[in-house]
């Protein structure tokens, strides 16, 4: 349970928070401070904070100027982090239309295509494809449902790096990945289509 401090206190400890961890929700900032989520959301007014869409969009924005192999509009999902050849994170909100009717459950080609995409921005080469993917959807998702992405390169031999991706809703897994990734060289994007190997 929260303590109750001042105002000022509050706004100045809720700053520190956001500037620790801008994903945080209002909802999650109320339960922090024990105030309610309108207070929370005077307080962000008065400090000239965004809200958590426009925080990740901000954030994302900067990520997506690092990506080299996709453009940015191609990556599914808010590209929260990256760092090339190593890590990186999304966040993915379905929405109502990628969802089938009869169930309400979010289609399996936004799940991976969040994966692949973020699978995609890890790597350090003007293009890439995927060669192999291993993929198992462990759990359904929803509308509401927020994804988040994590993928990491585990190794790289030559031009092919293997990336893990895992994607969760709150602390469960819904999804993992393990892709081999080839990188291609700006030469090799000239040659003909038919002439390029991915597999094996």
């Amino acid at each position: 349970m929260a303590v109750r401090v001042s105002k000022a206190e509050r706004q100045r400890l809720l700053r520190e928070k956001i500037n620790e961890n801008p994903f945080y929700t209002d909802d999650e900032l109320a339960d922090m401070f024990g105030v309610s989520v309108q207070t929370i959301r005077l307080d962000r007014m008065e400090l000239g904070i965004p809200e958590v869409r426009e925080r990740i969009k901000n954030v994302a924005e900067e990520n997506y100027r690092k990506v080299k192999t996709i453009l940015g509009a191609e990556v599914v999902g808010e590209l929260i982090d990256l760092e090339l050849g190593k890590r990186g994170i999304s966040i993915f909100e379905p929405t109502e239309d990628m969802v089938f009717v009869k169930t309400k459950i979010v289609k399996g080609q936004y799940i991976y295509s969040q994966a692949e995409s973020l699978a995609l921005s890890l790597i350090d080469a003007p293009a890439a494809l995927i060669g192999v993917a291993n993929i198992k959807y462990k759990y359904p998702v929803k509308v509401g449902d927020r994804l988040v992405a994590k993928a990491e390169v585990i190794r790289q031999r030559g031009n092919k790096y293997f990336v893990w991706v895992k994607i969760k809703v709150k602390e469960k897994e819904v999804f993992r990945g393990k892709f081999i990734l080839v990188a291609l060289e700006e030469d090799f994007l000239k040659k003909r289509s038919d002439t390029v190997e991915v597999g094996n």
